[in-house]
This record gives structure tokens, C-alpha cells and sequence, in this order.
């Protein structure tokens, strides 16, 4: 609720009257601070006083300037290794090559937006089959997007296009998929089937006896309903495959767990996000994996990132991954300062370094054992980082693509986000917004505010996890989101 004008507010020995309206989420100085001087939360500098802040003042975007303070970058000296804890299992699906899924999903996956329509419309002829025929099977997902031509072939854009292509395609979630192309596009589907390992269907072609996700091509087909016709002909062949699983227990340490955040406010890194770090510790405890993305959003905080790093070589991949951020910004004529967005705003984060503060909060407290580049596929067990934008939807579809089997999302101001093929646990930071939007929020962190633990709510978050991977279906799931989320990242020119 909002502080008025005139509420006191007690911090240990300190206590202050508010001198105007302070929205919920939002800061109230503790003491003077002259104009220059820095303003400091979670103990690190968030910006500087642009104007001289009085005791009880309200600090925001009005009278605080938004300069990056000087970082001072040490490399492994904060590396806590944490003790291994009693071993836990779920309830998976293990695949034939070993590898294990929280979902059964059959995926029609587009390479380029000329065939997203059709994509479509094979997911649409399967819809129409009686999948109530096919209990273990989660559903039909097209995977569409709006890039995959008008970039220089073979660049690192189409390479990553087909990093992140590939990784939903032949994702421990799915247990089938078909990769459809046009024909004349750039990302060709031959090149993805090359680099990748795909399996080629021609015109005439019969299901493949290998193992893999299949490719066609409109062109090549014969046309959009020809193409349909036989893409949902193969793909209804093996639904009764797709079907023939069934859950077994599998260890945690096998879960990979991308953590992200979005729509955050004040209340994201003193109540949701740390208590997904005590969530993500108790996984990584069990030999788990948890995935941290986000780049531009741990800008600010990267120096305390580096400190956990198990090398220099990995704590200076971080870096680079930073500095490449900023030259990406400085080229398009912005700054990484522009972030928080509108909403954060209104939700009390002030600065870049104050929402990146909390969101780093996430990772927890574990080493961080490797950095991956956008959709690589994620081979370190641990907490890792992986590089990728602040926009939540290419984020999500980076860490999925590098194997996430689950996602975790904090959100402040009621984010809706759910991303096929893994289910996504969304976790409220504060309780009035979780009351306000009780069908799409899994769980209330903000009950933190009202005393109960960070600790407390970190378990309760992690056996959220196990109970979703086994199969619990979370309230995106519950209703349909995830096949419009799918978003690969294109940092490079479009031509």
C-alpha cells in the first residue's frame, strides 16, 4: 500500500516520517544525502543524487541519476561451494537416448516466417485427430517466428538460428517434431539438417527409420495443402509412438532450470528473487543445473558475478559478454541505462543497476561454472549464465533451446508467460498482485513482506519445481499459453 505523508518508518535505530505519498515498492531515504552523492541498496551503489534528498524523502527517478558507478572486478574470491544435499527424484519421462523430459509434446517447427503459416496449420489437421486417444501426449505445439531470411548466410545470426531451432526440435520435451522450411529461404533447411543432425524428407519420402527431428520443404512438397497433408500424415503415424511412455522416477540432478524475471518492481530482489537463489541452491545442492540469462540486466552487478566465478577465464567470459552489450548499445545509439522499462518504473525500481542488483538474486549463492553463448546447448551441471537480451520471450526461448526442462519467472507487475514445451512456475513478488491475478500466478513470495522466510519460500519454490517437472501442470499451462512465445533472438542486420 502507499506510505503517506507523515508515516513514520523505523529501520533499526533509525527512524524517519515520510515527507510525501511513497507508492508501494518504492524508496524512502533514511538520511540526507547531498546532491552527487550515491545512493546505495542492497549495499552497492544504484545511481546518484541529482539534487539534494532530505530524510524521508521519496528517491526515484526524479532525484536520482542513473551513472554507472565504478566497478571493481576480482575473479573467484567468493566461490562457495555448497554441501551436496540428500538426493531427490521426479517424475520424468527418460528418452531413448538417455536424456529426460517433464513434458511429451509433438513440435512443428518453422525455419523461416514464410512457412509459419503452415506450420500452423499442420498443428490445426492434428488438433482435429482425437488426442484423447493419446492420454501421455501434452499436446501440438508450432514453433513460428518472424525471422530466418534477409540475413548473410552462414553469419553468427544463422548459426544461432540454428542453435535455437535445433534445441526445441530435438528438445528432451519433445518427444517428436517436424522442421518445416519454404525452400529459397536463407536459413536452409539442408544447413540446419547438416549442422544439426536432422532427417531429410523429400516430396515422396517414408518416416525415417533413424531417431531425430524430420525436415520438408514447402517448395519442394509440392505447395502449402500438399505440404499439410503430408506433414500431419507423418506426424499422426507417430503419435501412437509418442504416446508409448510413461513417467519413472529420474534424479533432480538430471533438471536444468532456467530462472527469469519479468515485470519486476521493488519488491522483485528482497522477496521473489532471492527466494528463487535459495530454490536454485537447493537444486544445485542435488547436482542440478539453474540458468541465468539476461545480460543487460545484470549490468551494474556483473563485479559481484565474477567474484563467484570458478575461474578467471570464465569470470572474464562474462565480461566480454558485458562489453559487447555496451558497443551493441552504443551502435544503435542508446544506452543499457534505458532499462527499467514503463512499468518498473511504477512498480519502484529506479535504475539499471538497482533492478540488476535484485535480479542477479536469482542465481543464489552456488559457483558459477560456465558461460554459454545464446541457445547453446547447456552441458555444465551447476549454476551457469547464459548470454541473451532482457526481453523476456527471447530469454526464456535461449535457455529452453540450451535444455531447460522447467522455467521459473519472478514477476512484480503480473507478467503473463507460459513457453512450450516447458512449463513455466510463475512466482509473485508481492501479495496484492497475486489476489489480482490468482489464475495466472503459481505462487506468492510477497507473504516475505509480511515475515514469513526468504528460506521458507525458497523450498516452497523448489518443491514447486519438482512437482511441475513430474508432471503438475502449472496455471499457464492450465490455460493453453506457450505457443506464441517462442521468440529467437536476431541481434544482427536484417537486409
Amino acid at each position: 500500500m502507499t506510505l503517506r505523508a507523515g508515516s513514520s518508518v523505523s529501520v533499526g535505530d533509525c527512524c524517519v516520517s515520510a515527507v510525501a505519498d511513497i507508492p508501494a515498492g518504492h524508496k524512502i531515504a533514511l538520511q540526507g544525502i547531498r546532491q552527487g552523492e550515491p545512493i546505495v541498496k542492497f549495499g552497492q551503489k544504484i545511481g546518484y543524487a541529482s539534487e539534494p534528498i532530505a530524510p524521508g524523502d521519496w528517491i526515484h527517478v526524479h532525484n536520482v541519476q542513473a551513472s554507472k558507478p565504478g566497478l571493481e572486478f576480482e575473479f573467484g574470491t567468493e566461490v562457495r561451494e555448497l554441501p551436496s544435499a540428500e538426493p531427490r527424484t521426479f517424475e520424468g519421462y527418460r528418452r531413448h537416448d538417455g536424456r529426460c523430459g517433464t513434458r511429451n509434446y509433438l513440435a512443428i517447427v518453422s525455419t523461416v516466417n514464410c512457412s509459419a503459416t503452415t506450420a500452423r496449420y499442420v498443428a490445426q489437421e492434428l488438433a482435429q485427430t482425437d488426442l484423447a486417444d493419446y492420454p501421455n501426449i501434452d499436446g501440438i505445439v508450432p514453433l513460428v517466428h518472424k525471422a530466418g531470411c534477409a540475413m548473410a548466410f552462414g553469419d553468427s545470426d544463422h548459426h544461432q538460428l540454428n542453435r535455437t531451432l535445433a534445441g526445441f526440435a530435438k528438445h528432451p520435451n519433445v518427444a517428436a517434431s517436424l522442421v518445416l522450411g519454404l525452400g529459397c529461404e536463407t536459413a536452409q533447411a539442408d544447413y540446419l539438417q547438416e549442422q544439426h543432425g536432422l532427417v531429410q524428407l523429400g516430396g515422396a519420402g517414408e518416416v525415417a527409420d533413424e531417431a531425430g527431428p524430420m525436415v520438408m520443404n514447402i517448395q519442394e512438397i509440392g505447395g502449402i495443402r500438399r505440404t499439410v497433408d503430408r506433414a500431419a500424415g507423418v506426424l499422426r503415424d507417430l503419435l501412437p509412438i509418442a504416446n508409448d511412455v510413461t513417467r519413472q522416477p529420474i534424479p533432480v540432478s538430471e533438471l536444468k532450470v532456467a530462472l527469469e524475471c519479468g515485470g519486476s518492481d521493488g519488491n522483485s530482489g528482497i522477496t521473489a528473487n532471492p527466494a528463487v537463489g535459495v530454490a536454485a541452491d537447493l537444486l544445485v545442492a542435488r547436482g542440478g543445473t539453474a540458468i541465468l540469462s539476461e545480460t543487460p540486466e545484470m549490468y551494474g552487478a556483473e563485479h559481484l558475478m565474477t567474484r563467484r566465478a570458478i575461474s578467471r577465464e570464465v569470470g572474464e567470459q562474462l565480461l566480454s559478454r558485458i562489453r559487447w552489450w555496451e558497443d551493441y548499445a552504443e551502435r544503435n545509439g542508446v544506452t543499457i541505462d534505458n532499462n527499467p522499462s514503463v512499468g518498473n518504473k511504477k512498480g519502484g525500481l529506479t535504475t539499471i543497476y538497482e533492478k540488476s542488483l535484485g535480479a542477479i538474486a536469482k542465481a543464489g549463492t552456488s559457483p558459477l561454472r560456465a558461460v554459454y553463448r545464446y541457445a547453446e546447448p547447456v552441458t555444465e551441471r551447476g549454476f551457469v549464465i547464459m548470454d541473451s537480451p532482457g526481453f523476456d520471450p527471447a530469454s526464456v526461448t535461449g535457455k529452453v533451446a540450451g535444455g531447460a526442462q522447467v522455467v521459473v519467472f519472478t514477476t512484480g507487475r503480473g507478467s503473463c508467460f507460459g513457453c512450450k514445451p516447458s512449463p513455466t512456475i510463475k512466482v509473485a513478488t508481492n501479495t496484492p498482485m497475486y489476489q489480482r491475478m490468482s489464475d495466472d500466478m503459481d505462487l506468492d513470495a510477497g507473504t516475505i513482506l509480511d515475515g514469513k522466510s526468504v528460506e521458507a519460500v525458497g523450498e516452497q519454490i523448489f518443491e514447486r519445481i519438482v512437482a511441475t517437472a513430474s508432471g503438475e501442470p502449472t496455471l499457464s499451462e492450465a490455460q493453453g499459453i506457450g505457443d506464441d512465445e517462442f521468440c529467437p533472438w536476431q541481434p544482427g542486420p536484417i537486409f
